[in-house]
């Protein structure tokens, strides 16, 4: 039996613009305004026979925004980044240039009292392969984009270091489909 998986990427929060380690703010008017405008191309998402999303507020409204009314799942929440939360990059880096340094450099590390990134892709991709088998309408995750992130790398066995250099945009759908136990990105035109 197969899986197909369709990722959508959450609407923007300010959160997001400000490129701020997850602090669960909700969408910004941008967001929503994006959300709505999109929502006639998007609403084919609504055919999936399970909708998911990540906690957040983001994903939440974003799934509202849609009119998705996707099931929330923990394991799908992003990365926890402990005290790190909240704030940006810059500013860690600025307070713990070593620290971040590492976690960077080390997947396996979590200088900031969280997640390390390598569990965090463990985590989502234990979530994918419990996905049940469906036939036609497939499945949807309204997620974070860490989390898309995450879900790709897992998904194509790709080193971990990988997730920095993935771009995901807000409103975006990625499909992934799962055969014989092989996951495989499907890019659509």
């Amino acid at each position: 039996m197969n899986v197909r998986l369709k990722l959508l990427a959450a609407a923007r929060s300010s959160s997001l613009l400000e490129t701020r380690f997850d602090d669960d703010r909700p969408l910004d008017a941008a967001g929503w305004h994006e959300a709505e405008r999109a929502a006639p191309v998007l609403c084919r998402l609504a055919a999936a026979e399970l909708r998911y999303r990540s906690p957040s507020a983001r994903c939440r409204e974003t799934g509202d925004a849609l009119g998705l009314t996707p099931l929330a799942q923990p394991a799908l929440r992003d990365c926890d980044m402990g005290r790190w939360r909240g704030r940006t990059l810059g500013e860690v880096a600025a307070a713990e240039p070593r620290a971040v340094d590492a976690w960077l450099a080390d997947p396996r590390s979590a200088p900031h009292g969280g997640e390390p990134l390598m569990a965090f892709i463990t985590r989502v991709g234990g979530w994918l392969d419990t996905r049940p088998a469906n036939e036609g309408a497939g499945l949807l995750a309204v997620a974070d984009p860490g989390v898309v992130r995450a879900a790709l790398v897992y998904a194509l066995q790709a080193p971990p270091h990988t997730y920095w250099r993935i771009d995901v945009q807000p409103l975006s759908v990625t499909t992934l489909t799962r055969r014989s136990g092989a996951w495989s990105l499907q890019l659509e035109g």
